[in-house]
């Protein structure tokens, strides 16, 4: 039997064609789907996607009244004396059609599966839309795309109805393999309808049985290399560690030329962030999740867009909704550290840190990597990848990588939350050193008021959205002017309170007279003292002493947290008034004395304030 083996190679044409212009025009499309928000999205992705859903003589019907003589593209192709019905270009724009789908959705999946981190911070280095596009998203989004690639050519290859009505079945020009195999089957050639099905089959499941074995393959990761224990800082010979974010205890007042002026609104579906701060080197801002901390910060990074109000840095206004001035992230020489660091996996780790640094040449980019590897200590780690890497070191690559652009603005959201306590200690000393030579502006956010009072001399607590204070730690810590802040701030002990004289109060909740030093403010409600503050004795013996009875008792490896009950037994667990924080050594000393103990809350201790 002498088999005419145009089909083939017809289908193998058409197939590569259609395949090539459907990965470019599938790719923009999901790519530009990839951050449309917009109220049209529904009916552009069902548009997008109706060929794949569509019977293909429906799909072919359409095609056919578009590029028919009738048609509005045909008529336009007629004054050129051109058509494509009943052609071999016919049976291109069929397969590119019906595969477009396919390639659309598995290029929007693999986009989609990016960690949008990866983009933002991407931006935030300087990094143009389109190279953010070259060298993040294709690179991170190969397999799915290497997958849709293989549908779509699978698909073309196998596509009949459509191809039929717009294209025809013309042998050696149009006619493809399943049109072959059609044509066969009429014509009671079974032999010749069986050599053309393994064809396609053959063809169609050896591409996606590679394409599975690579990806299979791919997951495992190419680049082997073992976690490594961050290694323990030195103690002996460093130089002591200045503070991070070093200011004057008096209020700022921003110059126009030199700071950071925040003054930003926006509506978000839990709350509206509304918040406004000056900061000239540093600050840090502290609050309960949700409080808009990380919002905050994304608004002036260029990530998020505020809905009112300006951002201006250094006398270069960033964002200004009254003068329509909204730079783009990679405009704003604002470096911003995720919570989870956001390393690029398919860059090694000097790759990341120079990524930021296209602009300079070649040797003053290795030079400042290797500069910023020196700095966090990790020289001998530069080709190494993000996952060869443990937690502490890739937070000092994140921070390297950020310092490296030599940005005005450094924002660090929640560095240490994915360490463990030993790391974070570890990690808090190393981003203290390496910082201590940083001039530009740092806000340092956090919801560990342990952390904060470490890292931070000056702050700006926030609450549902907006600051509901701004001073330096001491006073904020010490003498909180609202409950909430005292709240956020650790105080655990509270009650209603009245003025009784100048230097005294009924507090109410308590059900005990307080003797007072500061002077009583107008605005006050509530009276607060910290657990730790709260003094426990055998024996009454200073002012505000009073006796009290253990309601219960929890505990943590160095200290003992006792709820106690003022002037009467507790009828229950919850029966208390207190919580007092001691070391265990003090626990031990009293837990087998004879109640009543006695409670002391001496008078400088006491923290006067309004109810919010």
């Amino acid at each position: 039997m002498q088999v005419d083996w145009s089909p083939l190679w017809i289908s193998l044409r058409t197939a590569g064609v259609a395949t090539i212009a459907t990965f470019f025009l599938g790719t923009a499309a999901a790519y530009g789907m990839l951050g449309y928000r917009g109220r049209w999205k529904p009916l552009i992705e069902g548009v997008l996607i109706a060929p794949l859903i569509l019977p293909p003589t429906v799909v072919g019907f359409l095609l056919l009244l578009l590029f028919g003589k009738n048609g509005w593209l045909g008529q336009l192709m007629q004054a050129f004396d051109f058509s494509i019905v009943f052609t071999w270009y016919a049976a291109v724009v069929t397969a590119i059609v019906v595969s477009f789908p396919l390639m659309y959705k598995t290029a929007l999946g693999a986009f989609e599966q990016i960690d949008s981190s990866l983009l933002q911070v991407a931006r935030t280095l300087g990094a143009s839309e389109f190279r953010i596009f070259r060298q993040i998203l294709l690179p991170l989004a190969t397999p799915g795309l290497v997958a849709g690639v293989t549908l779509a050519f699978a698909r073309a290859l196998g596509e009949f109805g459509a191809t039929l009505m717009l294209a025809g079945n013309i042998p050696g020009q149009t006619q493809t393999m399943p049109m072959a195999i059609y044509f066969a089957v009429e014509a009671g050639d079974r032999s010749l309808a069986w050599l053309w099905s393994i064809a396609i089959l053959t063809l169609s499941l050896s591409g996606l049985i590679t394409v599975n074995r690579w990806q299979q393959l791919e997951h495992r990761h190419p680049h082997s290399g073992q976690i490594e224990a961050d290694e323990p800082l030195d103690r002996n010979g460093r130089r002591r560690t200045p503070a991070l974010l070093r200011h004057q205890s008096q209020p700022q007042i921003l110059d126009s030329t030199r700071g950071l002026l925040v003054e930003i609104e926006k509506q978000l579906p839990s709350f509206r962030l509304d918040t406004a701060f000056t900061a000239q080197s540093g600050l840090g801002i502290l609050g309960a999740s949700g409080s808009g901390k990380s919002m905050t910060l994304r608004c002036i990074a260029g990530i998020e867009t505020p809905t009112q109000g300006r951002i201006v840095l250094n006398g270069k206004t960033l964002f200004d909704r009254d003068r329509h001035i909204n730079l783009p992230s990679h405009q704003r020489n604002v470096s911003l550290v995720f919570q989870n660091y956001a390393l690029f996996p398919h860059l090694t780790v000097s790759q990341n840190i120079a990524f930021g640094l296209q602009h300079l040449s070649r040797s003053l980019r290795s030079q400042c990597v290797n500069q910023q590897l020196a700095a966090v200590q990790m020289q001998n780690l530069g080709d190494r990848y993000p996952h060869q890497l443990s937690g502490g070191q890739q937070q000092r690559v994140a921070l390297a990588r950020a310092l490296a652009t030599e940005p005005e603005v450094l924002l660090l959201d929640e560095p240490f939350s994915a360490l463990d306590t030993y790391l974070r200690s570890q990690m808090e000393r190393q981003l203290l050193q390496t910082l201590s030579t940083y001039r530009g502006i740092t806000l340092f956010v956090t919801h560990n008021l342990e952390e904060a009072y470490r890292i931070c001399d000056r702050l700006l607590v926030m609450s549902g959205g907006v600051p509901i204070a701004h001073d330096c730690k001491h006073r904020i810590f010490e003498h909180p002017q609202t409950v909430r802040v005292a709240q956020l701030t650790g105080c655990k002990n509270f009650s209603h309170a009245v003025m009784q004289s100048a230097n005294s109060i009924q507090a109410i909740d308590w059900g005990i007279t307080l003797q007072v030093i500061e002077a009583i403010p107008d605005s006050f409600t509530d009276v607060g003292i910290r657990a730790h503050q709260v003094k426990l004795a055998i024996a009454p013996s200073s002012p505000n002493t009073y006796p009290c009875w253990l309601a219960a008792t929890s505990e943590t490896p160095h200290r003992m947290t006792l709820l106690l009950k003022l002037n009467a037994p507790p009828a229950d667990a919850q029966d208390y008034h207190l919580q007092a924080e001691i070391f265990k050594e003090k626990w031990h000393a009293i837990k087998d004395q004879p109640f009543p103990w006695y409670v002391q809350l001496e008078p400088s201790r006491l923290m006067l304030m309004a109810d919010w």
